[in-house]
């Protein structure tokens, strides 16, 4: 990541509705923001952001939550993923208890 060539890959199909997401990503990300597609499940918001991940040459890691996280258990997530400057998806970001959240 960051410079290397990682071979030709496939690609996400794009349509108005990613074309929308990626614009809205970008300028975020120009902002030094971040962002968080939302919608029903399986219309392909963690495949859009791992694709655009991968168009900028940064590593997205795909992080699965669930009801046994604790916080200090999500500290060393962020501590990880702040020293490495990866992104992240929270998959099922719905299942994590108010207490995690809050450090989220």
């Amino acid at each position: 990541y960051g410079y290397e060539y990682l071979g030709a890959s496939m690609r996400l199909v794009i349509t108005p509705l990613t074309d929308k997401c990626y614009l809205c990503l970008m300028g975020a990300l120009q902002l030094d923001l971040g962002g968080a597609p939302a919608g029903p499940a399986g219309t392909g918001k963690t495949e859009t952001t791992k694709d655009l991940s991968k168009a900028l040459a940064k590593q997205c890691v795909v992080f699965n939550c669930s009801e046994s996280l604790d916080y200090k258990m999500m500290g060393k997530f962020f501590s990880g993923l702040s020293s490495t400057g990866a992104w992240c998806c929270f998959d099922e970001f719905n299942r994590i208890d108010i207490e995690v959240l809050s450090v989220i």
